[in-house]
């Protein structure tokens, strides 16, 4: 874990000689999202290989580089692409950016990903604001020693998605005409899909959808201060009954078509962020 730190603040070193700006807020894209990327003013483009210590990403649909810009007047760093588990990191690698991202100023997270929707009233292409969740993944990214830079070491977890920040969501969906969805993420280590049987039980555990990702970044935000926005693109949806075979093509597109209601949403977010509204002061 001291090594983690270390690396943490030698990234954030190069990264502030780098870029050009303190970032307000901290955007992570998920699998088939990196094009949201493109409404960003962008004042610099860093690829993850080229920062150091940065894990790289192996996962198609993740382009792998750390943009910095502006969004709807609200400053912002984007990972166009993000780290798993299951390729092989360990969980304080994948959520180092996080540490990283919030050292460098940004107080807002928001993060993108792909899920399978478990509600039965869920359609591919619905977009979920992820009101709590459910670590199936089996660890935990604060595993190890106490940290050395004054953060709890048993955060709570009572209220790790800002309210306001769904709120916000929510308002925006409305203005834009476009049906949100709220519910409970599971994660899981993946990456192979959930059988019918791991489908009925997490249902039965109250989740109402399920992806490779997310929590332990969530975690980790909670622990440094982040507040959190996660909003999911609902790929497909898990009927224990009538189970299809799901590929990564048809995630990634179907992910694409959800795309539009995301971009909107967070741009009416980051709009409200960037004028310091009186819903989002401290």
């Amino acid at each position: 874990m001291l090594e983690v730190f270390q690396a943490v603040q030698e990234s954030v070193q190069f990264l502030r000689s780098a870029a050009k700006l303190t970032p307000r807020a901290a955007i992570i894209l998920g699998t088939g999202l990196g094009d949201v990327s493109e409404k960003v003013q962008v004042t610099g483009r860093i690829g993850y290989q080229d920062i150091p210590h940065f894990p790289e990403s192996t996962v198609e649909g993740h382009r792998g580089s750390l943009v910095f810009g502006t969004w709807a007047g609200c400053e912002v760093v984007v990972m166009e692409g993000r780290l798993h588990y299951y390729e092989g990191y360990s969980l304080q690698q994948v959520t180092m950016p996080v540490r990283i991202m919030r050292e460098l100023g940004a107080e807002f997270l928001i993060v993108n990903s792909a899920a399978g929707g478990l509600d039965p009233n869920f359609h591919p292409g619905d977009v979920m604001a992820v009101t709590d969740h459910i670590n199936l993944m089996g660890n935990s990214p604060l595993r190890g020693i106490d940290t050395p830079l004054g953060q709890e070491r048993f955060p709570d977890m009572s209220r790790p998605y800002d309210p306001e920040l769904i709120h916000l969501a929510g308002q925006a969906a409305i203005e834009l005409a476009i049906p949100l969805r709220y519910g409970v993420y599971t994660a899981v280590t993946g990456p192979q899909l959930e059988t019918r049987s791991e489908t009925r039980l997490m249902r039965l555990l109250g989740a109402d959808a399920v992806g490779m990702s997310t929590v332990p970044e969530v975690i980790v935000a909670n622990q440094v201060g982040f507040r959190t926005l996660v909003l999911a693109a609902i790929t497909n949806v898990n009927l224990p009954d009538a189970m299809e075979p799901v590929s990564i093509e048809r995630v990634i597109a179907t992910a694409a078509k959800a795309q539009p209601k995301l971009t909107g949403i967070m741009d009416s977010v980051l709009k409200k962020l960037s004028g310091e509204t009186a819903s989002v002061r401290e």
